[in-house]
C-alpha cells in the first residue's frame, strides 16, 4: 500500500498558492506556440481551460461527443455558483468558505485545494460579469446573492435558474474567440477511448468521430480530461442521458489512481420518479429550499388520506405539518447540506410518512408567497416553477412540489496533485472528473466553482510547471508503435461488442445494473448488501458480455454501439464503487454505512482509521485493484461532528 505524495507546496495555508506561482516554471510565449494541448471535455471545466491555454498561446484541441459545446451538462446547473465576495456583508470571507467546503464534505477533503479554491472564487465572477454573464441584481445594481445548503451566509450568485446555461454560454464564447484566432481547433460528435502512453507519459489520445465512425489518432504535449462524473452508472440520475465516465475509466485502466468512487452525491430535491420506463429524473433547484419548506404529514391517517387522493395538502392544518428538518436542525433549517437532508427525507418515508408514492415530500412556497408576494417567487424562480408544471402538470405556486433524493454528483473521481495532475507525467484531471474538493460530500453551488477555478485560474499555471520541462520534446508522430497499440486495442474492444450477437441491449442491461446499484451502493449501504454487490456486478459484467445485441455497423453513426462502451465502463466503475463502500467502515458524508451511525441516526465517522483518500490502481482484468492511501492532515480547522443543529 503506496502513501500518495500531493506535493503541497510549503508554508502557511494563505500563502500556498501564492508561493507555488512565484516559484513554478513558466513557458516563454515563443515556446507556447511549440507546445500542443488536449482538453477532451468542453464544459465549464473544459471549456474555461481550453480557452484560458489558447489565450496563453498553446495550441490547443479540444474533444465533446455533443454536436456543440453549448450542450455540455453544465448547462441543467440551475441554482448558482458560490464566491467569497462577501457583498451582503454578513459575515463570509475566503477562510469561512474554505471552512464551509470542508466541514460539508465531513472533513474528507484535502485543504490546500480547498483554500486555494475558496481564494480564487472571488476572481471568477468577475472573470464571468466581464464577459457579460447575466447574473441577478439588486435594485441599486450590485450583484444579488442568495443562500445554499451548508453555509449561514449568502455567497451565492446566480443567473435565476439557468446559473450553468449562462456561465457555459460565457465559457463558451471565450472559447470559440480562440478557435477563430486558430489557438484553439474543436472536435464535435468525437468521442475519446483511449489515452495514449509514451515512456510513461501522456503523449496523445484515440478517438472515434461518431458520425463517420472513424478512428484517429491524435498528440499532445499533455493531456487534459475534464468530462464530468459517473453518475450516470446508477442508470436514474439527474446527469443528461449522453454523461459518461468513459475518458475517465479508460485512464484508469492506463495507470491512473481512481479516488474515493463510493463518494456520491444524492440531491434532496428532485422530481420523484414516476414511472417503470423513465431513464432520467429532473433536478429542482437547491435555491429553491430558500423560500421553500420542507414538511410531511404528522399523522399517518392524513398520508393515507392524500395518497387516496381524499384530501389535498392544503387541507392538512399547519399544526398537523412536520417541517421535519427545521425541527431537526433549527441552526439551518431547510439549508443543511444535501447529504443531511436527503438522509431525512429517506427517514421520514421509509417511516411511512411519504406522499405521492410513498416515495416523496413536499418543498411547499406558501409562506413565502404571502410573505413577499407571487411576483417576487416567480422573479426568483419562475423558469423552475414552469418546467416542475411541464412536467408533473400540477402548478406549484397552488400546490406544493412533491421531491425526493437521487443520484446527482460525483465528489469521487480520478486522483490528482496539488497541481491537478495525475499519477500519470502529462495526464491533468479537473472539474467533476477529478476528487479534489469536495470531500465525502458536495455543499450546493460549488460545482460551478471548481470547474471554473481549474480552468480559468488553477490549471493555466501547474500546467505550466509541467510543459516548461516539455519544450524540447518534438511533435511525436502519430505512426509510433505506442497509438497503433492503443488504436488496435480500442478496435479489437468495439469489434468485440459488434459481434456478441446477444438478446439484450445496452439499455436494458444498463436498467438492471444501475437500479441494482441504487439499492446497494445508494443512500444507505451495509456489509452485507456491499459484499453481494461486488458478486452481483461480476456476475452482471459477464452476462453483459455474453448477451449483449449491438445493431448496426462498427464504422457508422452507431448510438447503440456508443451507449454499449460506456455502460461496459459503468458496470465496473460499480464494481469499484461498492468495493471501495465496503472498505471505508464509517459513515461520512454521502457515504452512509447502517452500522455506523449515531443514536439520531446521523453519520458516525472514524478519523483514527480513515481519515485518508482512498485512490485504487487497476490491477488488470479480474484482479482485485490495489488501494493506495493519501493522509488528510488539517492544520488551520479543528476537525470535529457536524453539526446543523446549533
Amino acid at each position: 500500500m503506496t502513501q500518495l505524495n500531493a506535493r503541497i507546496p510549503e508554508g502557511p495555508l494563505a500563502e500556498k498558492w501564492n508561493n507555488y506561482k512565484a516559484s513554478q516554471k513558466l513557458v516563454n510565449p515563443a515556446n507556447k506556440r511549440k507546445l500542443d494541448i488536449i482538453v477532451v471535455g468542453t464544459g465549464l471545466a473544459g471549456a474555461s481551460a481550453a480557452a484560458s491555454l489558447g489565450e496563453l498561446g498553446f495550441n490547443v484541441k479540444a474533444f465533446c461527443y455533443q454536436d456543440s459545446p453549448r450542450r455540455a451538462h453544465s448547462i441543467a446547473a440551475q441554482g448558482g455558483i458560490n464566491a467569497a465576495k462577501n457583498y451582503p456583508n454578513d459575515g463570509d470571507s475566503v477562510y469561512r468558505l474554505y471552512y464551509d467546503t470542508i466541514k460539508g464534505g465531513d472533513y474528507r477533503a484535502r485543504e490546500a485545494n480547498v483554500y486555494r479554491l475558496a481564494e480564487v472564487s472571488g476572481s471568477i465572477i468577475d472573470q464571468c460579469v466581464a464577459q457579460g454573464v447575466p447574473f441577478a441584481r439588486e435594485y441599486g445594481g450590485l450583484l444579488d446573492n442568495r443562500s445554499f445548503g451548508g453555509a449561514q451566509v449568502s455567497r451565492t450568485f446566480y443567473a435565476r435558474g439557468q446559473t450553468g446555461q449562462q456561465l457555459l454560454l460565457g465559457a463558451y464564447s471565450a472559447m470559440m474567440r480562440q478557435v477563430k484566432l486558430g489557438r484553439v481547433k474543436l472536435y464535435p460528435r468525437t468521442e475519446m477511448l483511449d489515452v495514449v502512453l509514451i515512456d510513461g507519459k501522456a503523449r496523445g489520445i484515440i478517438t472515434r468521430n461518431l458520425v463517420t465512425g472513424k478512428i484517429e489518432r491524435h498528440f499532445g504535449h499533455a493531456v487534459v480530461i475534464a468530462t464530468g462524473g459517473y453518475g450516470r452508472a446508477f442508470f436514474l440520475s439527474t446527469n443528461a442521458m449522453g454523461s459518461n465516465s468513459s475518458a475517465v475509466w479508460q485512464i484508469y485502466k492506463k495507470g491512473a489512481y481512481f479516488a474515493n468512487p463510493a463518494f456520491v452525491q444524492i440531491h434532496p430535491t428532485c422530481i420523484p420518479v414516476h414511472g417503470d420506463y423513465q431513464s432520467k429524473l429532473t433536478l429542482m433547484s437547491e435555491s429553491l429550499r430558500n423560500d421553500g419548506r420542507i414538511w410531511v404529514p404528522k399523522k399517518k391517517e392524513d398520508v393515507e388520506a392524500l395518497r387516496s387522493g381524499r384530501i389535498k395538502p392544503g387541507d392538512i392544518a399547519e399544526d398537523d405539518r412536520d417541517y421535519y428538518l427545521e425541527r431537526r436542525y433549527p441552526a439551518f433549517g431547510n439549508l443543511v447540506p444535501r447529504d443531511v437532508a436527503s438522509r431525512a427525507a429517506k427517514e421520514r418515508c421509509d417511516a411511512g410518512y411519504g406522499v405521492g408514492s410513498g416515495l416523496a415530500v413536499y418543498l411547499d412556497f406558501k409562506e413565502a408567497i404571502g410573505r413577499l408576494g407571487k411576483h417576487v417567487i416567480e422573479e426568483r424562480y419562475g423558469n423552475l416553477f414552469q418546467m416542475y408544471e411541464k412536467i408533473v402538470d400540477d402548478n406549484p405556486y397552488e400546490t406544493p412540489m412533491m421531491i425526493y433524493p437521487a443520484i446527482h454528483y460525483c465528489m469521487g473521481g480520478i486522483w490528482v496533485d496539488y497541481e491537478l495532475m495525475t499519477n500519470i507525467p502529462g495526464l491533468f484531471s479537473i472539474g467533476e472528473c477529478n476528487f479534489s474538493d469536495h470531500g465525502a460530500n458536495r455543499l450546493g453551488a460549488s460545482a460551478l466553482m471548481q470547474g471554473l477555478a481549474d480552468g480559468y485560474f488553477v490549471l493555466p499555471y501547474t500546467i505550466q510547471n509541467y510543459l516548461a520541462g516539455e519544450i524540447l520534446t518534438p511533435r511525436i508522430p502519430v505512426t509510433q508503435p505506442e497509438f497503433e497499440e492503443s488504436e488496435n486495442s480500442v478496435r479489437e474492444r468495439l469489434n468485440k461488442l459488434m459481434q456478441i450477437g446477444g438478446k439484450q441491449s445496452a439499455d436494458q442491461l444498463h436498467r438492471k445494473f444501475g437500479l441494482h446499484l441504487w439499492e446497494t451502493v445508494g443512500m444507505a449501504r451495509n456489509r452485507k448488501e456491499l459484499e453481494k454487490a461486488v458478486k452481483d456486478f461480476s456476475a452482471l459484467r459477464e452476462e453483459f458480455w455474453a448477451d449483449l445485441r449491438v445493431t448496426g455497423m462498427v464504422d457508422e453513426f452507431n448510438p447503440e454501439l456508443e451507449k454499449a462502451s460506456r455502460v461496459a465502463d459503468f458496470i465496473e466503475i460499480g464494481e469499484l464503487m461498492a468495493r471501495d463502500a465496503l472498505q471505508r467502515e464509517e459513515s461520512c458524508g454521502g457515504h452512509f454505512r447502517e452500522e455506523y451511525q449515531t443514536e439520531e441516526g446521523e453519520a458516525k465517522r472514524d478519523d483514527n482509521d480513515f481519515m485518508f483518500v482512498g485512490a485504487w490502481e487497476y490491477a488488470g482484468q479480474g484482479k482485485e485493484p490495489i488501494l493506495h492511501k493519501e493522509s488528510l492532515i488539517y492544520e488551520n480547522i479543528k476537525v470535529q461532528s457536524r453539526n446543523y443543529k446549533i
